[in-house]
């Protein structure tokens, strides 16, 4: 008997599976709030200089705000006060439309700025300074918090596979509560930057941890329902975001807010069970059973588990060298299949995160409400996880992958081609591309979960999601190209899209395979690939041969 097996006979997808998914949904709805944070604090509200310098001996106190502003601060082409600049002195001619003999000196602003506190009450901004000359430095609190991601993935993905998910996630937890708490509290840019990197770090390992954990313990009929059922979390707290950041107006008691549902994270975690395939893949035999038996019990499949013993489980993954043997990312590059397998699956993921992030951390391009706008795109996400369910259980895992992600792109090149006045398809088709690209998501978390064995799935998934942020942590230093040309950074995600879709063709075909156990697995991929599907697709238990 083989794990597939052993899982049907306690229930693959029952109350206990349902169980294991509402206890993950707890601390995964602090992933978007987290992820797309800096879309509310790290934006830049209306601002113009300070000019309670000019103001020495009250020659300004009878006139009035706008004519102060008038004699103060210079005009922009359409009329407003310049933002970073001011007159050396007031120019009092300005207010009767006289001539001045002399050109009027322009300056930086000297004494700070004044901002617009009307729908913004505070953000990093207005915090720290970051605007005029340091205006780059918000774009740059996304990038830190990305590296940091892409850092946690690669960590994460290696101590889970070594040390056991349910630990490591515990470890995450802690690292997401401490520095996100501790971020709130910064008193200076730098120490933000340092505190949200680590928050990154910590928040990737519950990411990648807790689909892991909910895919391993779920049979092959029901990966795909799973997959999408957990990944809705996401789409849901992606809308209720923008409704949390308008009601709180305050960066610093945001940050604590999204941090919160992590603390009863911490308080259920004693209730999630350890992965019964890693157990068994690394000889912990009675841990394996005692969940194993739990989830039989609480299926009321209690009595196909009753001739199964903690010793004969060792029979159920084949693993080399019983168990004692220690994967490192190293094992993905070791044997030529899996050398394939991490090269595609890093292509994969760098073009899916970096298209999906570089919609989604621009939201200023619709000339829509702020909130309204990041509303739309979590909404928009519930028919895309419709669309990724669909595609994922009938037309299978690698053309759902790679239709999505060509999609996605070419939705985006399309958008180049609208004018901007064309208001209406312009917004249609971009929250096209947005769904898309979500759907695209959906898919390749659950796509590259099945297509990494069990001894070095987390290592898999931590290695490609380090990938994938690398492109995260790029999306919005891409952005700043459209100061060279506006339509650049759009011209960029839609080749990186239907690139790495295209690459994407190369991998395998997971729908109705069981999961690969060990490297061996992987290393006979192609014909365990095609009996298995074969199999499923007539209905048959998996053969002597595909076991």
């Amino acid at each position: 008997m083989k794990i597939e097996n052993l899982l049907s006979e306690v229930g693959g997808f029952g109350k206990y599976q349902f169980g294991i998914m509402a206890l993950l949904v707890i601390p995964r709805i602090t992933l978007p709030f987290n992820f797309l944070l800096n879309n509310f604090i790290a934006t830049i509200p209306s601002h113009h200089c300070d000019i309670s310098s000019l103001d020495v001996d009250g020659i300004l106190g009878n006139l009035s705000q706008e004519e102060r502003l008038i004699v103060s601060i210079p005009a922009q082409e359409d009329g407003t006060p310049a933002s970073c600049h001011m007159f050396s002195h007031p120019q009092f001619h300005l207010l009767t439309n006289s001539s001045s003999s002399s050109e009027p000196s322009v300056v930086k602003c000297q004494n700070g700025w004044e901002y617009d506190n009307n729908t913004i009450k505070s953000v990093l901004a207005t915090e720290f300074g970051l605007v005029c000359d340091r205006k780059s430095l918000n774009r740059a609190t996304t990038t830190i918090f990305f590296v940091g991601v892409m850092v946690g993935a690669g960590f994460f993905g290696w101590l889970s596979d070594r040390y056991g998910r349910k630990r490591m996630l515990m470890v995450a937890y802690l690292i997401s509560i401490s520095f996100g708490v501790a971020s709130a509290c910064s008193t200076s840019f730098i120490m933000f930057a340092i505190m949200r990197f680590f928050t990154g770090m910590g928040l990737t390992g519950i990411s990648i941890i807790t689909i892991v954990l909910c895919i391993e313990w779920t049979d092959i009929e029901h990966r795909t329902i799973a997959a999408v059922t957990i990944s809705i979390d996401w789409s849901i707290s992606t809308m209720i975001l923008p409704g949390i950041a308008y009601l709180i107006k305050d960066w610093r008691p945001l940050v604590i807010t999204v941090t919160a549902p992590l603390i009863l994270a911490v308080i259920t975690w004693r209730w999630l069970p350890e992965s019964a395939r890693w157990l068994i893949a690394n000889g912990r035999l009675e841990e394996a059973h005692f969940y194993l038996t739990k989830c039989a019990s609480t299926n009321k499949r209690q009595h196909n588990l009753r001739d199964i013993k903690p010793e004969t489980l060792a029979n159920v993954i084949i693993a080399e060298d019983s168990g004692d043997r220690k994967y490192s990312y190293l094992d993905l590059v070791r044997s030529s299949k899996m050398r394939k397998l991490a090269l595609l699956t890093g292509a994969t993921w760098f073009g899916v995160a970096s298209t999906y992030y570089g919609i989604s951390l621009n939201i200023s391009g619709f000339g829509l409400n702020l909130y309204f706008t990041q509303f739309i795109y979590g909404a928009i996400e519930m028919p895309a996880k419709l669309l990724a369910y669909l595609c994922l259980d009938k037309v299978g895992r690698r053309y759902s992958q790679v239709g999505t992600l060509i999609a996605a792109g070419v939705c985006i090149g399309i958008t180049v081609l609208i004018p901007r006045d064309l208001w209406l398809p312009h917004t249609i088709i971009s929250l096209l591309g947005k769904g898309f690209s979500e759907a695209s998501f959906t898919c390749v978390m659950l796509y590259t979960t099945e297509l990494y064995p069990t001894v070095l799935r987390q290592n898999g998934l931590g290695y490609s999601s380090f990938v994938g942020r690398v492109g995260v942590s790029l999306a919005p230093l891409v952005s700043l190209l459209d100061e060279v040309w506006l339509h650049l950074p759009k011209v960029l995600f839609c080749t990186v899209a239907v690139s790495s879709g295209l690459l994407a063709l190369l991998l395998s075909e997971t729908h109705g395979v069981r999961l690969p156990e060990t490297i061996e697995d992987i290393e006979k991929n192609r014909k365990r690939s095609v009996c298995s599907q074969l199999e499923y697709q007539l209905g048959m238990e998996p053969s002597k041969q595909t076991k």
